[in-house]
Parts: structure tokens; sequence; C-alpha cells
């Protein structure tokens, strides 16, 4: 029987990020992926027959991603700033306008703001609310690759009053005590609600658990577009991992996982052979649900994701009722449907059992900053990519009927962004060679079927706190199980979630520190 110092379970980017620190640290390391690729949902591909286009068909910007992990392992990545911030297209009274947010708001902002309200008060406390965040994530982004610190020594750092504000108050609490806006209030509020099922109010905390992650990535937030698509981010780590001597096997499916605390057997399937190796440690870059169905247990929470995402292929961005340049509204994130009382109101519907009538989500145009992932033909005839991330669509709405739901909400996402749209959507789909428009639609089940994601969940399950939640967790890395050789290298980790790397570098360093 092989034996190798550590085996990881999967293949995904946090897999290979835990696989590479300990390579270099003279480890013996075998990752096991059951598709063909590595990367899990942070790959690009050629979605369309016929279409040079390479889209990040899972998940699409980069913000957690720390740089110390990118100089660390020396990864051929670059992530390009996106000159907007976000455009919210409205309509009121009749009258369409905008809501324009730059990356460095500045003048074109204030003005958006004054135009919106009709006053510079929302505008100044919007300056005063992203201040104190800025500071915040100053302070907690590089703690991310630290060993976890207790709440009280969080609270410390981060001060009082940011701590009581966000991590203590329901997100809706502080954003209505805050904004006056409708339309502000929902801006702000998305980052507490994507691939989260909640609302502002929930008294568990996990909007602003999943608000913080949005906030803190490298310590300022910025959410950047990886240059040449998801794909090559995976290939860079890629790259690393075969340089410090990783051994990595796709097309091996993990079917159990055996642990005693000191020794591990990981067995699995490839080439239609059963195989066995034997290691010291085991590292699960799998949901915690697939962890313990590894482990021969029923899992203890099966996840449930809430989000639809549609891919396209545009021969032209549309042109808006507002009246703004779509080379500007689309270059940023562009808001749908997503007013906070409209939020609200999706979120109601959708826990009663039903697709929202009206489909709140957001728009990213990565080619209009990357236009790398298309082909030269398709940059000079003016072509684009786009990307939509819909809200509160919960798994449970596509059990019974999978593709007519799915159909269905792909119909509404699509209706709720043309009602903002001098021309309909379907007029600027670009067309595959086999005559079939280019619009890929992810329900939940769909993202758990082709990446492995119980439920479809981005996050593996609800993200968590990023500090210790007991004195006895303070010290540790968040990776850690009841086993003492059985790690967590994922999205389910604590500081999971997202395309970081995070939980690949605690894993690491855990199993350096227990060595």
């Amino acid at each position: 029987m092989n034996h190798y110092d550590v085996v990881v379970v999967g293949g995904g980017h946090n897999a290979l990020v835990a696989a590479t620190y300990l390579a270099r640290a003279g480890k013996s390391v075998l990752v096991l992926e059951r598709l063909d690729r590595t990367g899990g949902a942070a790959v690009s591909e050629a979605t369309f027959p016929g279409v040079d286009a390479r889209l990040s068909r899972y998940s699409y910007l980069v913000s957690l991603l720390p740089d110390q992990i990118v100089s660390d392992l020396g990864l051929s990545i670059r992530l390009a700033s996106r000159p907007v911030a976000s455009y919210t297209p409205v309509e009121r009274d009749g009258r369409h306008t905008g809501l324009l947010v730059e990356r460095d708001p500045g003048a074109a902002t204030a003005e958006s703001f004054r135009s919106l309200t009709g006053s510079d008060a929302e505008y100044a406390a919007w300056q005063s609310f992203y201040g104190e965040l800025a500071d915040l994530a100053k302070v907690l982004g590089p703690t991310m690759l630290e060993p976890l610190r207790s709440a009280a020594d969080v609270r410390s750092l981060v001060g009082a009053r940011a701590f009581e504000r966000f991590c203590e108050r329901p997100l809706g609490e502080v954003v209505e005590s805050t904004f006056a806006d409708d339309t502000v209030r929902g801006v702000v509020v998305t980052d507490g609600l994507i691939g989260t099922f909640t609302h502002p109010h929930d008294p568990s905390l996990l909007q602003n658990r999943c608000f913080l992650y949005h906030l803190v990535g490298n310590g300022t937030g910025e959410w950047r577009v990886p240059v040449g698509g998801m794909g090559a981010v995976t290939a860079a780590l890629g790259e690393a991992a075969a340089a410090a001597g990783v051994t990595v096997l796709t097309r091996a499916e993990v079917t159990s996982v055996a642990v005693d605390g000191t020794n591990g057997e990981v067995t699995y399937v490839a080439d239609d052979a059963s195989h066995t190796v034997s290691c010291s440690y085991v590292l699960a870059g799998v949901a915690p649900a697939v962890l313990d169905r590894l482990l021969g247990r029923t899992p203890a929470v099966v996840p449930e994701g809430a989000q639809v995402k549609l891919n396209m292929v545009v021969t032209r961005l549309p042109r808006l009722r507002s009246g703004a340049d779509p080379r500007q509204a689309f270059a940023g994130t562009f808001h749908v449907a997503e007013d906070y009382s409209e939020l609200e109101t999706a979120y109601a519907e959708a826990s009663t059992g039903a697709l929202p009538t009206r489909m709140p989500g957001e728009l990213y145009c990565h080619s209009l900053t990357d236009p790398s992932i298309l082909g030269p033909s398709l940059v000079a005839e003016g072509w684009q990519t786009l990307t939509m991330f819909v809200l509160h669509t919960p798994a449970r709405l596509f059990a019974s009927s999978p593709e007519a739901a799915r159909d269905e909400a792909a119909r509404r996402a699509v209706a709720a962004l043309d009602a903002y749209l001098e021309e309909p959507l379907a007029s600027c789909l670009a067309v595959d060679r086999d005559g079939r428009p280019c619009l890929e639609v992810k329900s939940p089940l769909d993202i758990e079927a082709a990446v492995g994601m119980p439920g479809g969940h981005i996050f593996h399950g609800d993200l968590q706190w990023p500090w210790a939640p007991s004195s006895d967790e303070a010290g540790q890395w968040g990776v850690e199980t009841p086993i003492r050789n059985l790690l967590l290298c994922a999205s389910g980790a604590r500081r999971g979630g997202g395309v970081s790397g995070i939980p690949g570098h605690n894993a690491a360093h855990a199993v350096l520190a227990l060595d």
C-alpha cells in the first residue's frame, strides 16, 4: 500500500493551496479529485459551442484571496480592479434613473446620490458607513491567516462600536438606522444575502456573517476580476503544486475515509479499480456533509444553496432606459430588483415555497475589465460576457420539477432585467453554432451535480464568524475536527467561503503545527 504524509480529498483551489504549502515544507502529498480537472468551482469554460468565450461559470470575482498566499506560493495571478463598484437602475414615478458608485467614489458618485435622493445626506451616511467598514477590514482581514483569536480580542482589535454594529446587531437594524432610501438600503444589504438564504433581521446574524466576508477580503474588501478568468487562478495553483512535487490524480473518486487520530486510509476508484492509500493526515477538500458520508456517518447538516446563475454571451451590451452608458453601468456590479423592499418581498415569497415574482440579482460583465476571455474577433466586434447571480432561490424550489422551475426562474430573472432596458436582453444574446441563444442557467441542483457542492451551497454551509467561538478554540486554525489527523481545508472550515485559499493555508499550517 502506498503511503503519503498527507492525502487531500478533493482538488478544489483550497486543496491545491494546502497541498502546495505542505509539499514545500517537505511533506509527500497526494490530491484525489473525482472530476477530470482540478479547481472545483474556480474554473473557466468555453460554455457555448462555436463561441470563443471562456466564462467563469460558477464563481465570478475574487476578494478574499490574500496577497500573502499569492506571494508565498509565487502564483502568476493578476487581479484587475473594476472602474465601477456598482450601478443600480431605478424607476420612480415613471422616471428611469440610476445610482452609480465609483470604485473610488468621487464627484460622479456624489451627484448620483444627490439626484436619486434629493440631498447630500444619504451620501454622507454612505461615506461614514463604508469608512468604518474600511477601518474594520484593514485590521480584521490579516487575521484570516493567523490562529484564531478570541471574540474579545477581535472586539478590542476592531473597536467596540464597529463590533457592536456589524457583529452583534442584526444588519437590518443598522442599515435602517443609517440610510433612508429604499434603493440605497438594498445595495448595502445585498452583501449580506449573496449565496445565503436569509433576511436582514435574522436573529442568528447569518446575514451579518455573510456581509462581513464580503467586505473584509484582503484587508480592503475590493472585488476584482481574475485576468484570464477564474480558471487562470486554478491554473496558477496547479503549476505551483506541480513545481512543489504534489501528486495530483484526477478521475479518482474517493469512496471512504478512515482515520484514528494517528493513521489514515483513503480508498478511491480510478480506472474502474479500487485503490487504498495510507497516510498520516487526511485533509478534506470537500464539504463537511460529503466528509460525513465518506466517514460512513449521516451528515449532521445538509446545506441548501439559494442562488440561480445565468451565464451569457451578448453581441452588444443592451441600452438602458435611464440613458446611462452601458459600458459604465455594466462595468461593476449591476443590481436588478434589489431595493430593500424588493429583497424583503422576494424572501417572503421564497419562504412560502414559491419562486420570487420579481427576481432580485446582480450582473457582472467581466469582459469589460478583462477582454482576454474573448477571442480577438469577438473583441473586435464588441461582444461581451454577462453573468447574473440571482438571490432568494433556495434548492427546495427546484426539487419537484427541476427543469421547469429552472426555466421559469430564468424567465423571471430576464424579465426583471428587461424592465430597465430599452431593448430586450434576448435581442442582444449571441447564438452558438447550433443556433441556440448563448444563455446557460444553473440552479442549486445543477451546481451540486456539476461540482459536488451539497444542495448547491456555494459556501458548503453557513458562514461562521472568523474568530474562535470559545476560549478552547482560541489559538487553533479553524480547520480542526474531533479527530486529530483529520482536518478541513475547504469552504466549510471556519474562515471558509468564496475563492480565497484561506482554509487551504490554515489547514497546512495546522498540520505543520501538529508535527
